[in-house]
């Protein structure tokens, strides 16, 4: 009887994790983060860069959002999204952990052109 009970305990904490990885990569949770990380961008960023950091979500695909951002803001930008991170659902932290690398990318891929 024990084992029975032991599996569905397991069962349960299987499915909650799938639950809460799904709902960590909704587009309702990401905007709130984006939402955070601006705040906090705004919180930290000098006042001649507090407007160079925009998100706006794709109204018709929610998922996607464009990011704009100075070259010269995107250490302001990478700081408020690695102050959030350990905050975040797994699912969450890794999104943005490829929004900071993606940043990072293509401003090291700006800057080696002439």
């Amino acid at each position: 009887m024990s084992d029975d009970v032991l599996s569905i305990d397991t069962i349960a904490k299987l499915v909650q994790t799938i639950v809460d990885q799904k709902e960590g990569l909704s587009p309702e949770v990401l905007l709130e983060w984006y939402q955070i990380i601006q705040e906090d961008y705004q919180k930290i960023a000098p006042e001649e860069f507090r407007d160079k950091f925009t998100v706006i979500q794709d109204p018709i695909l929610p998922m996607k959002f464009k990011v704009d951002i100075s070259k010269r803001a995107i250490s302001y930008l990478v700081k408020a999204i690695e102050d959030n991170l350990p905050k975040m659902p797994i699912a969450t932290k890794i999104y943005f952990m490829k929004v900071e690398d993606t940043i990072q990318e293509n401003y090291k891929r700006e800057g080696t052109k002439s």
